[in-house]
C-alpha cells in the first residue's frame, strides 16, 4: 500500500457541482486502495471525508497558487507521514509537484479533468498558450498522468510527447452499477409530475449543472432562446423543460418563459435524473467529460447531446440512448428531442464497467502500485 498525499487547491466539501463530486469521489474510492493524505483549502469541511485524513491548510486566497512556503510545509507533512507520491488535482500546483518530487524522493503524480489550455482556449482567453506549455511541463515532470477521458490522454501523449506507458484514463464515475428499477423510474416520474404540476402526457425534459461556469450559462441561454422556440413549433410535442442547478442569474430565474421551469438548486437531483424523459446537453465549450451527462445515463435517462459535450462517452456502450448530433445544429438537436422522447431501452451492463467508481479507481490505483 502507498501512502499519497493529495493537493486540491479549492473547495470541494460538500461536494455540490460536477467536479467536486469527481474529486470527492476519488478520493473516497481511492483511500481503499491506498492511504490517503489531502492537503486542501481551508473552506473545505473535514468531516465530509470520513474515509481519510483532511487537512485543509491552503488559504483561500488567489494567491495561494504562488506561496512559495507550501513547499516547506508540504515537504515537512511529507516526511512525517513517509508518503511515497503526491497526487496534485489540475496542473496549477505543477511547480510545487516538481519541486517536492526532487527534493522529497517522491513519485509525482498529475491528475487531469481536462487539457486545460485548451479549455481556456474555447473560453477565449488570450493566455491560453502559456498555460498550455506550463501545462506541457508538469505533465511531462509527472511519473504517472491521470487523464478524465481517452481524447485528453492521447491529446497529451502526441502533443505534450508523454511516455504511453505513464497515462492512463481515470473516468468520471457514478456510485451505483446497475440501472434503478422499473418501480423506482415509474415513482420518480409520478412524485416529479406531482412536485411541477406536470400532466401525464406531457414530456419532461431537463437540464442542469453549475451556473457559475460560462459554458454551462451558454448552454442554458441557447436552451432558452433557440431550443425552447424550435421546440414551440412543434405543436404536437407536449413538453416542459426543467433546469436545475447552483447559480442560475437572476435575469434568468425572474424571466417569464413558456414550457420552462427554472427548479435551481435541489437537495435530490437523482430523482430529476430518474423521473424525466431526455436529458439535454447543448454544451460546446469548456472541456473533459461532462459529469452530469455520465450520470443522467446512468440513471437510465435518454439524452441528447452536441458532439463536443458527448466527449469521452462511447455511443457503442449506450444501447442507443445517447443521440448525438454536430455542435451548433439546434434543428437536428431538436428532431433528436422529440425521436428519443419515447424510447423505452436500457443502458447496458458494458456502460457501468466504464463509469462505475470501483472499476474505474481499481485500475488506477493498481497503476501507481
Amino acid at each position: 500500500m502507498a501512502i499519497v498525499i493529495s493537493i486540491v487547491s479549492y473547495p470541494f466539501l460538500p461536494a455540490k457541482t460536477g467536479g467536486e463530486k469527481f474529486i470527492a469521489s476519488f478520493n473516497k474510492h481511492f483511500s481503499s486502495y491506498h492511504q490517503l493524505i489531502c492537503i486542501t483549502t481551508k473552506k473545505n469541511n473535514p468531516e465530509n471525508a470520513k474515509e481519510y485524513e483532511l487537512l485543509n491548510i491552503l488559504s483561500n486566497s488567489k494567491w495561494r497558487y504562488i506561496n512559495i512556503f507550501y513547499f516547506f510545509t508540504l515537504r515537512k507533512i511529507i516526511k512525517q507521514k513517509k508518503a511515497t507520491h503526491l497526487i496534485i488535482e489540475h496542473p496549477y500546483y505543477g511547480w510545487l509537484g516538481v519541486l517536492l518530487k526532487q527534493f522529497c524522493n517522491i513519485k509525482l503524480v498529475v491528475h487531469s479533468h481536462n487539457i486545460e489550455g485548451i479549455r481556456w482556449k474555447t473560453l477565449g482567453k488570450w493566455w491560453w498558450k502559456i498555460l498550455w506549455h506550463y501545462e506541457k511541463f508538469t505533465h511531462r515532470k509527472a511519473n504517472y498522468n491521470f487523464f478524465i477521458q481517452d481524447e485528453d490522454k492521447k491529446y497529451a501523449i502526441e502533443k505534450f510527447g508523454l511516455d504511453s506507458a505513464k497515462c492512463i484514463t481515470v473516468t468520471y464515475g457514478i456510485e451505483w452499477n446497475k440501472i434503478p428499477s422499473s418501480d423506482e423510474l415509474h415513482q420518480a416520474k409520478k412524485q416529479l409530475r406531482i412536485v411541477h404540476n406536470i400532466s401525464a402526457e406531457t414530456k419532461i425534459l431537463l437540464f442542469n449543472g453549475a451556473f457559475n461556469y460560462k459554458p454551462n450559462i451558454d448552454a442554458l441561454k441557447r436552451i432558452i432562446d433557440v431550443i425552447n422556440p424550435s421546440l414551440q413549433q412543434k405543436k404536437k410535442f407536449a413538453y416542459i423543460i426543467i433546469i436545475c442547478g447552483i447559480n442560475i442569474p437572476e435575469e434568468i430565474t425572474t424571466l417569464k418563459n413558456p414550457n420552462i421551469i427554472i427548479a435551481g438548486f435541489v437537495n435530490d437531483i437523482s430523482l430529476y435524473f430518474k423521473g424525466a424523459d431526455v436529458f439535454l446537453n447543448p454544451v460546446i465549450e469548456g472541456g473533459g467529460i461532462k459529469t452530469k451527462l455520465v450520470e443522467a445515463l446512468g440513471n437510465n435517462l435518454n439524452a441528447v447531446s452536441t458532439e463536443h459535450g458527448a466527449v469521452g462517452i462511447n455511443v457503442n456502450w449506450c444501447n442507443n440512448k445517447l443521440q448525438i448530433c454536430k455542435n451548433n445544429d439546434w434543428k437536428s438537436f431538436t428532431e433528436l428531442i422529440i425521436n428519443l422522447s419515447d424510447y423505452t431501452a436500457d443502458i447496458p451492463e458494458i456502460y457501468f464497467e466504464h463509469f462505475y467508481w470501483r472499476f474505474t479507481i481499481k485500475k488506477a490505483a493498481a497503476f501507481i502500485s
